[in-house]
Parts: C-alpha cells; sequence; structure tokens
C-alpha cells in the first residue's frame, strides 16, 4: 500500500518559492533606491513576515549573495541570448554591452551592493565567465585593429564595465534617461577605441533587429 502525502505539502513548496522570489524582487528595488535599507523595511515592503522573511535569509550577507547569483544568471543568459555565430568583434561587443544594459538594475547590484558587502574577489569569481567573454571579444578586436590596444584588455574591460556601471547608475537615478542602451553602448564603443559615428551605426543596426 503506498503511503499517502502530507495534504498541503505542494502549496507550502510553492508558497515558499513565492515568498522567496517576492523578497528577492523586493530587495533589489529597495537596495537599488537605498543601498543601506534595512532586512526589517525589505520585509515589510515585500508583506513578509520577519519570522518568514529570515527562514529565508538568515543575515545581509545571504540575500546580497543570492542577489549576486541571481543578477550573474540574468547577465549569462542575456549574454547566451545575444550570441550570433561569426558575428565580428564589434557587433559581439555591442550585442553584450546591449543584454548587460537590458538587466540594468540586477547588472547594478551585482557590481555595486557585491563589491561592497561580498568583496571583489567574490564578484570577480562570480562575473567569471561573463568577463571572460567580454575579454575575448576585446582581444580579438584588439587584434583586427578594432579597439585600442594602449592597455591590456582585461584591463580595457574592467575600465569599461565601471563605466556602464556609472551610465546605469545615472539612468536609474533618472536624471538622463536612456532606455534602450543606445546612448550608453554607443558611449561604451566610443570608449573601447570605436570612431563615434561607427560605434552608433552598429548599435543601431543592432537594436533595429
Amino acid at each position: 500500500m503506498q503511503p499517502t502525502k502530507a495534504p498541503g505539502r505542494t502549496p507550502q513548496r510553492s508558497d515558499a518559492r513565492s515568498n522567496r522570489q517576492r523578497i528577492l524582487a523586493t530587495a533589489r528595488q529597495k537596495l537599488r533606491d537605498d543601498p543601506d535599507a534595512s532586512l526589517d523595511s525589505i520585509a515589510l515592503a515585500a508583506g513578509i513576515a520577519r519570522r518568514t522573511f529570515y527562514g529565508h535569509f538568515a543575515n545581509r550577507q545571504a540575500l546580497i549573495t543570492e542577489l549576486t547569483q541571481e543578477a550573474a544568471r540574468a547577465l549569462q543568459q542575456a549574454f547566451a541570448a545575444t550570441r550570433i555565430p561569426g558575428a565580428d568583434p564589434l557587433e559581439a561587443m555591442a550585442r553584450m554591452a546591449l543584454a548587460a544594459w537590458a538587466v540594468g538594475d540586477q547588472y547594478r547590484v551585482l557590481i555595486s551592493l557585491g563589491r561592497r558587502h561580498l568583496g571583489e574577489e567574490t564578484i570577480r569569481a562570480t562575473l567569471a565567465p561573463a568577463r571572460e567573454e567580454a575579454i575575448a571579444a576585446l582581444r580579438r578586436g584588439q587584434h583586427e585593429g578594432v579597439f585600442a590596444n594602449h592597455v591590456p584588455a582585461p584591463v580595457l574591460a574592467q575600465a569599461l564595465e565601471s563605466l556602464m556601471l556609472a551610465l546605469a547608475e545615472e539612468n536609474t537615478a533618472s536624471t538622463w534617461a536612456d532606455p534602450t542602451g543606445e546612448a550608453a553602448v554607443t558611449a561604451f564603443l566610443v570608449a573601447a577605441g570605436v570612431a563615434p559615428q561607427i560605434a552608433s551605426r552598429r548599435v543601431r543596426a543592432v537594436l533595429r533587429e
């Protein structure tokens, strides 16, 4: 005779997943607006009891760790969705930068909060797959004379990452609006050594697709 399942078990699991996702979505927004937002304020905004909240995330570091991992997955998935076999380095970088812009809030949380709470080494490890893809495209572009080669590709990638973070923060703060990322990614490519008119045309071509 098969044992009967405990009634309500599946709904409990469903509720737990729903609560966790609600906490993460609320935390992403609250921490974007106020990096020092307390866990209690996040729980309140999410409509989650404190006991339930701390059942999912025992402390701030646990919450930030989950948010950064979630953001890294979103960034990698966005990169994967924009890959085109045989794309030249300029097109590849434009697509990756636009993908990063599309997950801007998560990307900003990943970089700024992650560095602040988890440390540079942890963020480097979390970002490694996406960053290595960008560095590879930069190296190809430098070899082909598309990107500036006055600094090594890993250094240039780090500088461009900082630029994108600064632009994303300005966009979030509503001091400057760039919903599609056209202006930001054009600036990104220009900083990589691409002529402004060429950068602008290439970004518009990718966006038109």
